[in-house]
């Protein structure tokens, strides 16, 4: 008898272990991008086979990035919670010929001031002292951690669907951002893919492009420790900055339907920094430089030529 019960024990160990330990799905470039229009697709292959990632370690993590452009200036481009180097593309393309831009990648590190060193180091190994910094979302938390705690290498900062330092998010969102890592990976990724189609694309007005780069990012591209770490960065405090003080010039960026930073957090961001030029996009979520990267680029040519 007792044999029999520990081999159903160690049954179900095997069962619980098959469940935890299920890898998240692969699936094809073609079908995950199959609803975006063909131009589209082909301007983001060719980009990625124009510009592979260079790979950076910093205190024993890997850092991707890209570095191209034209210019005296450098701008920095700073992904969020879901994104990646290449999520910028088509707004670095529309500045290169005046700018040259970097755009990196966070590895599964845990703190700003990790992700600090990386960003830092990969500023120094391109050879830039100062740079211009386009932050989005959980990279516009980071833009504000920069100019808090490196003012010295920043010219001037775009904080963009983003937030400030608050209770707000972590409220809300402590338990789970708790248990991240220790739920099985698939379960942590399949959560984000559902919040992409639910709540981020209906969002983005039924953009196929925004969708689909998502989805190839949760297929293999974000794993689950870079999502609690990234979860970790967010709910992190610092204290503000004071941009004037500093003589760095700031610009907002907001959408008015973003599913992600809802208008509590969106409206304390402009009275943390009220100096700050504020543009506000309409019913574009939480990823305008997606489907409307000219007008998104012509708002970041538009603040660094007129304050230089």
């Amino acid at each position: 008898m007792r044999s029999k019960f520990r081999i159903i024990a160690i049954l179900l160990l095997v069962i619980l272990l098959a469940v935890y330990l299920w890898p998240v799905p692969r699936v094809p470039f073609d079908k995950v991008y199959a609803m975006v229009d063909a131009e589209m697709v082909t301007s983001l292959q060719a980009f990625r086979a124009a510009h592979p990632p260079k790979t950076i370690m910093v205190d024993g993590a890997k850092w991707e990035y890209v570095s191209f452009g034209q210019g005296t200036e450098m701008i920095l481009f700073l992904h969020g919670m879901t994104g990646a180097y290449d999520i910028w593309w088509r707004v670095m393309e529309e500045l290169q010929s005046e700018y040259r831009v970097i755009s990196l990648t966070y590895p599964a590190v845990n703190t700003l001031d990790e992700m600090s060193a990386g960003a830092l180091a990969i500023l120094d190994a391109e050879g830039v002292d100062k740079a211009n910094i386009v932050g989005t979302s959980l990279g516009g938390y980071f833009a504000q951690y920069l100019v808090a705690t490196h003012p010295d290498r920043v010219s001037r900062a775009v904080f963009s669907n983003t937030f400030p330092p608050n209770d707000l998010i972590k409220e809300k969102n402590g338990t789970i951002g708790g248990l991240i890592p220790f739920l099985p990976e698939w379960l942590v990724i399949d959560v984000l893919r559902g919040s992409f189609v639910e709540s981020i694309y209906p969002a983005s007005g039924n953009d196929e492009l925004t969708l689909a780069f998502l989805m190839e990012l949760s297929y293999g591209r974000v794993s689950r420790a870079q999502v609690a770490g990234r979860y970790r960065c967010v709910v992190e405090k610092f204290t503000v900055p004071d941009p004037d003080a500093l003589g760095i010039p700031v610009m907002i960026i907001e959408a008015d339907n973003d599913p992600l930073v809802e208008a509590a957090l969106r409206e304390q961001l402009k009275e943390t920094y009220p100096s700050a030029v504020v543009h506000t996009m309409s019913e574009v979520g939480h990823f305008p430089y997606l489907p409307l990267s000219s007008e998104y680029a012509q708002f970041l040519h538009d603040f660094f030529a007129e304050t230089r």
